[in-house]
């Protein structure tokens, strides 16, 4: 009876480890990065826009071009100076069949003000917990709080205070073309803010021109 229950506790015992095993390889494969490449098809999702409906990239992708830029939040120098560079170049790049979409941590109640602030034409996305981010391969960061600022770069006023919001999470600033086949056909990880749009726009020109 001894030998019986001493072969019981070791398979038990062999059987845990495999399960701890299991469960630790599972718990690796989460934190593997995504590694998302040009011909890659591009990861499909939702998110709340800055109207606070429902963005779904099935509606939008494998349609036309799509514009896809993650940048780090609202109101910052930065950020502020490649919405308005994207703004700029709308007319061109709408003429050209291309769709532009900004996503960043930001809440849809900052991404409403951001928008109306600088008059942008274009969707922002509230990807809150960098979920989206993270699908792209785009490394995400700790969130921040910010004090937002209005076209003149003044204090942005609001019932009497300056508007100050908290973003929960920071990603960085990576751009992504999506083809008509719903592919990624251009990855940009080293983005300088003023220029994204004009590299986007030579881009899908140069594309436009090959067919």
């Amino acid at each position: 009876m001894f030998a019986s229950t001493l072969r019981r506790s070791v398979l038990l015992g062999i059987l845990g480890l495999f399960v701890a095993v299991g469960a630790a390889g599972a718990d690796d494969k989460k934190d593997v990065p995504v590694d998302l490449k040009v011909g890659d098809p591009t990861p499909a999702f939702q998110l709340r826009n800055d109207a606070d409906k429902i963005w779904n990239s099935s509606d939008h992708f494998a349609k036309k071009w799509v514009v896809i830029y993650f940048y780090p939040g609202d109101f910052t120098p930065g950020c502020t100076a490649q919405a308005k560079a994207f703004n700029a170049a709308m007319d061109k790049l709408t003429e050209k069949g291309v769709e532009v979409v900004g996503v960043s941590g930001d809440s849809v109640r900052t991404h409403e003000l951001f928008k109306k602030t600088h008059k942008l034409s274009f969707t922002l996305l509230a990807d809150s917990e960098g979920t989206v981010a993270k699908q792209f391969g785009v490394p995400v960061g700790k969130g921040a709080t910010v004090k937002a600022r209005d076209a003149a770069n003044k204090p942005l006023d609001l019932d009497g205070k300056q508007y100050e919001f908290e973003r929960t999470a920071t990603a960085a600033r990576w751009t992504f073309i999506i083809d008509k086949a719903g592919k990624v056909a251009y990855k940009n990880i080293k983005v300088v803010p003023p220029d994204d749009a004009k590299k986007i726009t030579e881009f899908i020109e140069k594309a436009n021109e090959k067919k």
